[in-house]
């Protein structure tokens, strides 16, 4: 029997947060993701609490194996960002996670259109005070364009559900039929959570400046309820795969070019999460399979490296790489348990990545599809070449900063050893999560020539990253994304606003309301007046006048 969405867990239970102090709040905040999983493995196949709303049904708790796999993988990720973030004593920072998880959980488990819309603008306005709590400008700069292209996402979205409600009288979220505006509309909504490029700029822009344990929240959810979503309503939608295609290899190029360590992380994210739209155009059993295997891993992974950048973070003060170098000497768990995450997202053989990110792949390669095959091998040469040797370099290594911070608090190595453990487990067990996928799962990663291969690219770009290291030490230079255009369009658009429209009506209210009435005023005016005008006068002239048009424009016909 179910007992409760895992939705509500969070969301009700972040209200406690601030009533509790010390220990018992570090306790009840880890408790609360240990009795939603708990809830999850109880939880059975179907739909759960129904509610009449009008004429229609929604849905809290649409319960199949889709659904599962990601609420599986997203109550595990909560457990580990919480004991990562325990010494945080921001309780609006805690509340803010809980709503963010919560609301994600919502918006997997949605048996219907509405249901989804509200968890999913709760996402967007709960995630925001991730990076606002950071305190300083560029995060309430970078919130606020967060939350502006989230709330356009949003209304895209609902302008979809509404159409879409009246042309099939029926709001259930499943299979969508591709083609209509309705369809365009909530894909685009769907696609902007999904960080596809031009729509991917809010996520380099804004995952960097959050706080330290909110930009692993953040890693986790907006863009995997997206991957879900669009799984669940557009499996098989051609345009999907080169959307996808394309981000594998946008995100690679942009983290070339980056300097900040968690800005280049966060491109790899656009990367990584291309393979899952990828996966899902591509719409076979392996390639569902494959988006949803990978976005499990992805999450623990990419939580885990930007666990290890935020530590470094939060020790040394310092996000550059031109910054950093040496920290290896007084921080070496940290760089152990962030190689973890390395090797895992390069999808090195015995490591989580590995065992999903080649599923991808392969489908794209029995579905003939040659040229997205060749942009998603190159996109993980480059993922390796950044995440797995270029960061990690320049980072811990290279030429000695000075810098001799200690490890961070326990808590937060703790955090990062769980994600570690899981991310070899499953590398070294895929049979854990191949058992739970949506379809049955025949797929075989450690064969003799998927592990050549895979360790030739490695080796490869290897050697090519320590040939030509001098030329991949990273530059204090700032790198122009999409979001050019609309930060210069909107400050193009205020001045606009202010100067030409602003005079413009100026000149029209001192011409119409002033110079004209004043100038016809003369010949309005009652016998024996001399200064004062008649208002009466002047609006008996005006109606005369536009009578007087009236028919000559229409009489005349």
């Amino acid at each position: 029997m179910i007992n409760l969405p895992p939705a509500a867990i969070f969301i009700l239970g972040a209200f406690l947060i601030p009533f509790l102090k010390g220990r018992a709040k570090q306790a009840y905040l880890l408790l609360i993701p240990v009795i939603a999983f708990t809830d999850l493995i109880y939880m059975q196949e179907g739909m759960h609490f129904v509610y009449k709303f009008l004429d229609y049904n929604l849905i809290f708790a649409r319960v199949d194996k889709l659904s599962m796999v990601f609420g599986y993988v997203f109550v595990i990720m909560a457990f580990a960002g919480i004991l990562y973030a325990l010494h945080v004593k921001n309780d609006g920072e805690h509340m803010a996670s809980f709503f963010y998880i919560g609301s994600s959980l919502g918006a997997v488990f949605a048996g219907d259109l509405f249901t989804l819309f509200i968890f999913w603008e709760i996402m967007a306005f709960s995630s925001v005070f991730l990076i606002w709590y950071q305190k300083e400008k560029a995060a309430l700069d970078a919130g606020f364009r967060y939350i502006l292209v989230h709330i356009f996402g949003g209304l895209c979205l609902l302008g979809g559900i509404i159409l879409h409600l009246a042309n099939t009288g029926s709001i259930e979220f499943g299979l969508t039929e591709y083609g209509s505006l309705a369809s365009y509309l909530i894909l685009i909504g769907f696609i902007l959570n999904a960080a596809v490029p031009p729509l991917s700029a809010w996520l380099s822009d804004a995952y960097p400046e959050a706080t330290v344990t909110g930009a692993v929240f953040l890693t986790a959810y907006t863009t995997k309820t997206a991957v879900y979503v669009l799984a669940r309503a557009f499996p098989g939608v051609e345009i999907l795969v080169w959307l996808g295609a394309v981000m594998a290899v946008y995100g690679v190029i942009y983290a070339v070019l980056e300097n900040d360590i968690r800005r280049l992380l966060a491109y790899h994210i656009i990367s990584q999460v291309g393979y899952m739209v990828a996966g899902v155009g591509i719409g076979t059993t392996l390639a569902i399979n494959g988006s949803s295997a990978h976005a499990f891993c992805h999450i623990l992974y990419k939580a885990l490296l930007f666990m290890g950048a935020g530590a470094v973070i939060y020790m040394t003060g310092k996000r550059k790489l031109t910054e950093l170098g040496g920290v290896y000497k007084t921080m070496p768990i940290t760089l152990i348990l962030y190689m973890v995450g390395g090797f895992s997202i390069s999808a090195v053989p015995l490591f989580s990545g590995f065992v999903s990110k080649s599923m991808v792949v392969a489908a794209s390669a029995e579905s003939h599809l040659s040229l997205a095959w060749l942009m998603l091998v190159l996109a993980s040469s480059g993922t390796f070449l950044h995440t797995g040797l270029k960061l990690p370099y320049f980072t811990f290594f290279a030429k000695d900063s000075g810098i001799r911070a200690k490890e961070p608090p326990l808590n937060m190595l703790l955090g990062m050893g769980f994600l570690a453990f899981l991310c070899i487990f499953i590398g070294v067990y895929p049979a854990v999560l191949y058992n739970i996928l949506p379809y049955p799962a025949e797929f075989v990663p450690y064969t003799g020539q998927h592990i050549s291969e895979t360790l030739q690219i490695l080796l490869f770009t290897a050697l090519g990253f320590f040939l030509l290291l001098r030329h991949l030490a990273g530059t204090p230079t700032i790198s122009l994304d999409t979001d050019w255009f609309y930060r210069k369009g909107a400050k193009a658009f205020v001045w606009f606003i202010n100067n030409p429209i602003a005079n413009f009506s100026k000149l029209t209210e001192k011409i119409f309301f002033d110079k004209i009435p004043s100038s016809l005023a003369r010949f309005v005016r009652y016998p024996g007046e001399v200064e004062r005008r008649s208002p009466v006068g002047t609006a008996v002239l005006l109606a005369t006048i536009f009578l007087l048009i009236y028919f000559i424009i229409f009489i005349r016909r």
